[in-house]
């Protein structure tokens, strides 16, 4: 089986955010493949949503990783299964908020509860998963542009491999790319109207998933969704969890 160039554990989103929201980003994470928007309404302009469009609708947990010399893609999928298998479904409120210039649905602060297992699911999964994680080469570091990293993000940069996790972390489904201040504005009321049947639906969350980027520069796609009852769905991708072991 092949292995994949990259692997990540996200949040899939569900139900009807899941649709909503693949749709706004034109493309489906469980195929790969194109989406309309909804009847009645007009896509969102390309270079907004570009960017978010590569990774797949989802919400980051463990960010995208090369395996480590002596991992295997079986080790993904185990450690997957364990970090569900410690989890019970819940939900979260969910926002369309700025941030770090881009617009993305996060938890508000109305909903603690749902923030705060979303924390602690965020950070089973970065230590779950890190023993597998490559050390970031010079150029995958140089892209995080450490320089305008704070120093605690800078902190989790050289021990995470990734600035935005633990105390640095918040969770966001990214729905466009960095914007100016008139764009963001339009971008912001165009999702409004198009996301205005969720108004005040929270969303299940009932599981994690595993997506992979098949190869350097390749769109992600999702692999394989772990449910918290045990219970598992596959995805376009699935094929890069089931590698040989390594010995």
């Amino acid at each position: 089986m092949p292995l994949a160039h990259r692997y990540a554990l996200y949040l899939a989103p569900t139900g009807p955010w899941r649709d909503l929201g693949s749709r706004w980003l034109g493309r489906c994470a469980d195929t790969g493949e194109p989406l309309p928007p909804p009847p009645g309404q007009a896509a969102p302009s390309a270079h907004w949503t570009q960017a978010p469009r590569h990774y797949g609708l989802h919400a980051t947990l463990k960010p995208p990783f090369r395996l480590r010399a002596g991992c295997s893609p079986r080790d993904v999928d185990a450690a997957a299964r364990e970090l569900a298998s410690q989890n019970s479904p819940f939900a979260v409120q969910l926002e369309c908020e700025p941030l770090r210039g881009f617009l993305a649905w996060r938890i508000p602060e109305s909903d603690p509860q749902g923030r705060s297992r979303i924390q602690s699911l965020a950070d089973a999964a970065v230590r779950g998963l890190d023993p597998l994680r490559a050390p970031p080469t010079p150029e995958e570091t140089a892209r995080r542009q450490p320089q305008s990293l704070t120093p605690a993000q800078q902190a989790m940069l050289e021990r995470w491999g990734y600035p935005y996790v633990f105390d640095t972390y918040t969770f966001h489904i990214t729905l466009t790319g960095k914007l100016d201040g008139d764009a963001l504005e339009a971008a912001r009321t165009d999702i409004a109207a198009f996301a205005d049947p969720l108004r005040g639906q929270a969303m299940p969350v009932p599981g994690v998933s595993v997506y992979v980027q098949a190869t350097p520069g390749a769109d992600f796609v999702a692999a394989r969704h772990y449910h918290f009852d045990g219970s598992h769905t596959d995805a376009a991708g699935a094929g890069y969890l089931d590698g040989p072991a390594v010995a």
